[in-house]
């Protein structure tokens, strides 16, 4: 059917209103763009000065080259780019929800509904270009500097003044965002118009049979990529730490598809000790945990995301220089473990926008239910009470599945170096991961909440306030 006259303008001037009256709703997309188009041109800009250097520049050093380099901590940095660019939109499509719907109502066609979310992927893309080119190509001037220093990289080499690898980047970030836009828009643009007006006010039930089923296929890659990762031999540490890490993130996205189910078994155990220690606030928040299990789950997540990635990383470290022992020069070892650190700081960043976006729009979304239980008597301590009870178990839960990622993870590399399944276990190291989830966790969702109790309660139950 073809779109009417004029369509393509109505929709490219709704989706910049859209931009312009909801800015905090697409903060955490521009900052996840943001960081993909940086890091997609700091490791376009080291493939293309490898591509460029001399033969003879090539063969002075040892080791990886710069296109190794880049290759190995670029896939993983688009898998997890993806991986929170789709949580980023999903949240600012649920912050259109009422709109969309409303479309929908009108006579707007799914795939309408679509290109409206395309064209602000789009436009916030667009935005976060030039800055994410700025920050890419100077992080490579200097990352190239280092490994230059560490005898990694020949003098001679340089990073050229090509604009391709910002293309290149540009080009893969659009890509990212446009494959989320597809996940993120599908539930709404597929829903009946009459069932979307009043579906951002209730939650399913149950999970998705295909859903379910793309859990078990994530599982059983993950699976896969431990036998993998496990099979290597002790010389090929490279390659065993890059399928372990690959591992723990598809065990990731199986525990982000099947979520709801891990997340509401996991908050009925932890619950019931809560609701003995607390039994007002905590009863209140474990029943809010256990009754939205999909809003509790895309809580819980990013914080699994932030353990599991960073936890495998460390322990993976610790495992390697354990096993290493005197057996790997100290130069090589110091840059493997420099290696790793770069890698790990990279993921975190990721990992801390997707956790802090997303507990602040799950947060920011329930301001109707709190002016609710304020019409209902509840004063704001207690609502506060109620909330830091929530962060708390949401902290535990996702550290928990996270760990168990990371444990999964760190177990197969660990048989690859050492012959044994159990690693090396820095123990200070995973208490300052638990520590930082808390700390990005709690807070979060505490101060969004101050702001969300905010207002006239009944104007907020209304809906005369957003």
């Amino acid at each position: 059917m073809p779109e009417p006259a004029g369509w393509w303008r109505a929709v490219t001037l709704l989706a910049l209103g859209q931009m312009r009256r909801r800015p905090a709703a697409f903060v955490g997309l521009a900052v996840a763009l943001f960081l993909a188009v940086a890091t997609l041109t700091l490791f376009g800009s080291l493939f293309a000065a490898d591509i460029t250097a001399p033969a003879a520049a090539r063969k002075a050093t040892t080791g990886p080259s710069l296109m190794v380099i880049a290759g190995a901590f670029g896939e993983i940095a688009v898998l997890v780019a993806f991986f929170v660019v789709v949580n980023a939109l999903g949240f600012a499509v649920r912050q259109q929800h009422r709109e969309v719907a409303l479309l929908r109502t009108i006579a707007a066609t799914p795939r309408q509904a679509r290109r409206l979310v395309r064209g602000q992927v789009v436009v916030t893309t667009l935005l976060a270009a030039a800055p994410g080119w700025a920050v890419g190509a100077a992080v490579a001037q200097g990352f190239l500097a280092e490994l230059q220093r560490r005898g990694m990289a020949a003098p001679g080499v340089r990073v050229p003044g090509t604009p391709i690898p910002m293309l290149v980047a540009l080009a893969g970030a659009l890509a990212v965002g446009l494959a989320a836009s597809a996940v993120a828009a599908r539930r709404i643009s597929r829903m009946a118009p009459a069932a979307a007006l009043t579906a951002s006010s209730t939650e399913h039930g149950r999970t998705g049979t295909l859903r379910l089923l793309a859990a078990i296929g994530a599982l059983v890659g993950g699976c896969l990529l431990l036998r993998l990762a496990a099979t290597r031999s002790a010389e090929q540490v490279d390659k065993a730490g890059q399928a372990a890490l690959l591992s723990s993130l598809v065990l990731l996205v199986a525990v982000a598809l099947a979520g709801p189910l891990a997340a509401r078994f996991l908050a009925a155990a932890l619950g019931s000790p809560v609701r003995a220690l607390a039994p007002g606030a905590g009863w209140l928040a474990d029943a809010n945990l256990r009754g939205y299990a999909r809003r509790l789950s895309s809580a819980v997540v990013p914080v699994a995301l932030l353990v599991g990635l960073s936890g495998t990383m460390l322990i993976m470290t610790s495992t390697a220089e354990h096993a290493a022992g005197a057996a790997a020069s100290s130069v090589t070892s110091a840059t493997d473990v420099w290696l790793r650190q770069i890698e790990l700081a990279l993921l975190v960043c990721f990992a801390a926008v997707s956790t802090v976006n997303t507990l602040v729009a799950v947060t920011a979304e329930r301001r109707r239910e709190f002016a609710l239980l304020r019409l209902l008597g509840a004063t704001r301590s207690q609502l506060l009470r109620m909330l830091s009870t929530e962060a708390v178990l949401t902290t535990a839960v996702g550290v928990l599945l996270g760990a168990a990622v990371a444990g999964t993870a760190s177990a197969a590399f660990s048989t690859a170096v050492s012959g044994s399944p159990v690693p090396s276990l820095p123990v200070a190291g995973c208490c300052w991961i638990a520590a930082g989830a808390t700390a990005l966790t709690v807070p979060g969702i505490l101060a969004t909440g101050l702001r969300a109790v905010r207002g006239p309660a009944a104007e907020l139950v209304g809906g005369g306030r957003d």
